[in-house]
């Protein structure tokens, strides 16, 4: 299991590629073709996010975030506080978004401005990076404790 999940997060990491691309081209295409660069700006936007999701959950699990680099004693308390924070936090979240972002999916809702079909994606990016903080802070919780 951990390694396929290292596998999806280089796959997330290796969107900063595309993305990078993405928002490199929006000049020239505004300037000198004068076309579809908010459409790329979609494209980055929807990327952006999604990126996001695994690179805040990918920073606890490597320990660059949150619990890095303090003493098991200290690592428990830090673990008790985010489980009383973010916990909430996190069902909080998924709660209230749960509605509109289902919405937003079953109307397959677009960008206000280019009206290019995609914006739900922003939003399901949502719902990811909520169930991927959770997951991560139980399991930074469970090895907390473990320690």
């Amino acid at each position: 299991m951990p390694t396929m999940i290292r596998r999806l997060f280089l796959l997330a990491a290796a969107l900063v590629l595309p993305l990078a691309a993405l928002l490199f081209a929006q000049w020239p295409l505004r300037e000198l073709v004068r076309a579809y660069a908010l459409q790329v700006n979609d494209v980055a936007q929807v990327l952006f996010a999604v990126f996001m999701a695994f690179a805040v959950a990918h920073a606890s699990r490597a320990g660059t975030h949150l619990v890095a680099g303090h003493a098991p004693r200290s690592r428990r308390f830090m673990a008790t506080g985010v489980t009383i924070c973010v916990l909430p936090w996190a069902v909080f979240m998924l709660t209230t978004a749960a509605g509109p972002v289902w919405r937003s999916v079953r109307s397959l809702e677009r960008f206000p401005e280019t009206f290019d079909s995609g914006f739900f994606l922003i939003r399901v990016a949502l719902i990811l990076l909520v169930l991927l903080v959770l997951l991560q802070t139980l399991d930074a919780c469970r090895r907390a404790w473990r320690d």
